[in-house]
């Protein structure tokens, strides 16, 4: 299959590396020193899974020189998503499948206002992972998956298509069949921790042992529960308790994407993650003290470095 991995961060290099090493045709879109590095020495991924090395690596700035594009994997940060829909929307063909892997539960609502939605497809990975330097990917910690499906839950033929191409591509993955379900859950696990990490600037396993920020973690979760219940998403009612235990199956040094960002300074996924919460919280009359006190705190920093 032709696949393009729009954004080469821990996520998008990761999974495309080993679709790559599947024997599909990948190419990477990338910027600046990374982009260099990779089309001069390829695109390396360090994992406790097995390293490789893509080499010689298709990679490029520009999508538009791409062609016969079987699937585009979209991977960059949440904040960057409407630009990237309207680079995408210019070399659509007919039976193009676009299929999200980011945080956050809005994605498909900011590509669908750009994008005919016949093309989406609802996703998300699972995957500690970064930029260790310019053209290396190191998987750092969480066995990878994707989880995806189509947005009206059908097992339809490309679905199944792709299941069996990440299969291939020796990653779990799940062909859901309720994905909004899965990516609720997986926005309730990862905004527990990053938003939280950003302003205590700690790791997970520093988080857990406070029993003061336990508290609050467990507070944020409830609230996040309450608001996707609010909107008509199915979520069990053990879930928290599912997602905690998961939580403290990290390791002890485990960050986040969005706490690592804030702490480099760089923009990040707070109003994708907190501020979603908060602003859902404030349309459907649901009190969201915990998220709100942090989104509070943590959003002159970001607009700092939103410059």
């Amino acid at each position: 299959m032709n696949i393009v991995i729009y954004g080469t961060g821990g996520v998008g290099g990761y999974f495309g590396t080993r679709l790559a090493q599947s024997g599909n045709t990948v190419t990477f879109i990338a910027r600046g020193k990374h982009l260099e590095a990779i089309q001069k020495n390829g695109l390396r991924l360090i994992s406790p899974k097995g390293d490789y090395l893509v080499f010689p690596a298709n990679a490029t700035s520009t999508i538009s020189e791409v062609t016969d594009i079987d699937l585009i994997l979209v991977c960059v940060k949440s904040w960057q998503l409407d630009a990237v829909a309207k680079e995408i929307n210019k070399v659509l063909k007919e039976k193009m499948m676009v299929l999200s892997l980011l945080n956050g539960v809005n994605n498909v609502e900011v590509l669908g206002s750009t994008i005919d939605k016949k093309h989406l497809l609802g996703g998300l990975c699972k995957v500690v992972s970064k930029i260790e330097d310019f053209g290396v990917i190191k998987h750092l910690s969480f066995e990878p998956e994707i989880v995806f499906g189509e947005l009206d839950n059908v097992k339809t033929e490309r679905a199944l298509l792709l299941e069996k191409l990440f299969l291939n591509a020796g990653f779990i993955t799940k062909l859901t069949e309720n994905v909004q379900t899965e990516i609720w859950s997986k926005f309730l696990f990862i905004s527990t921790i990053s938003a939280i990490g950003a302003l205590t600037r700690v790791t997970v396993g520093e988080m857990l042992s406070s029993p003061q920020l336990k508290k609050m973690m467990r507070q944020i979760a409830e609230e996040i529960v309450a608001i996707a219940k609010a909107k008509g998403v199915y979520l069990s009612d053990d879930l928290i308790e599912k997602q905690f235990q998961i939580i403290e199956s990290q390791p002890y040094n485990t960050t986040s994407s969005l706490q690592r960002d804030m702490m480099e300074g760089k923009p990040s996924e707070l109003e994708a993650q907190t501020g979603t919460i908060v602003k859902m919280g404030l349309e459907l009359g649901i009190p969201t003290p915990a998220n709100a006190f942090i989104y509070t705190c943590l959003l002159p920093q970001e607009k700092k470095a939103r410059g």
